[in-house]
């Protein structure tokens, strides 16, 4: 077995750049699913850019879209960016938490004397 070396905490600093560098990415995963659902929208049910990305950010946030599907296309479409706003809420979620739970396990491993 390998000698285990227990690290303290990180500071409130350090830990509060970490949940603000979770928060900008999980941002980022927000700005570019709207931009394709966006695209998506508007380029197959040729709807006006503000009501493509009012649609997007209804499926993205859970709530159905707005308008109503009459291409073939907008609808396959609007299956896939549905598919895909269900599993980007969970990774935006995880990438929220991660460094707040990365905290916590790492407080609660130091409590317990670094046993496994």
């Amino acid at each position: 077995m390998y000698e285990h070396r227990r690290a303290p905490l990180a500071p409130s600093g350090v830990y509060y750049r970490r949940i603000a560098r979770s928060a900008l990415l999980a941002m980022g995963i927000v700005a570019a699913s709207l931009a394709v659902g966006t695209l998506g929208y508007h380029g197959f049910e040729g709807l006006p850019w503000l009501d493509a990305a009012l649609n997007a950010a209804m499926i993205l946030g859970g709530m159905g879209p707005v308008d109503p599907l009459y291409t073939t296309g907008g609808k396959v479409f609007a299956i896939v960016f549905a598919l895909y706003s269900g599993m980007a809420i969970l990774t935006i979620v995880a990438v929220l938490l991660a460094p707040v739970v990365h905290r916590g396990l790492h407080r609660f491993h130091l409590e317990s004397g670094g046993k496994s």
